[in-house]
């Protein structure tokens, strides 16, 4: 049986949580977002994804509901 492309290129040890967002960038901007994905583990040390996360979402007027935001 053949496999999927995300079965072939997914890290093994990769699972989707129960909730996501999904957000655009640039172009003018992927090389900032590549660095900053780069640093994403040293920097949630420093600042939660939760509290990064609320910030992004507030600062985009973006509403939502915390019971249905984290797993």
């Amino acid at each position: 049986m053949p496999q999927s492309l995300s079965q072939l290129y997914v890290h093994p040890i990769f699972h989707w949580q129960s909730g996501y967002g999904g957000f655009s960038v640039s172009a003018a901007d992927v090389e900032e977002v590549v660095e900053y994905i780069a640093q994403q583990e040293n920097h949630h040390r420093v600042v939660s994804f939760q509290d990064e996360f609320r910030k992004l979402l507030e600062a985009h007027g973006i509403a939502y509901d915390e019971r249905y935001v984290w797993d």
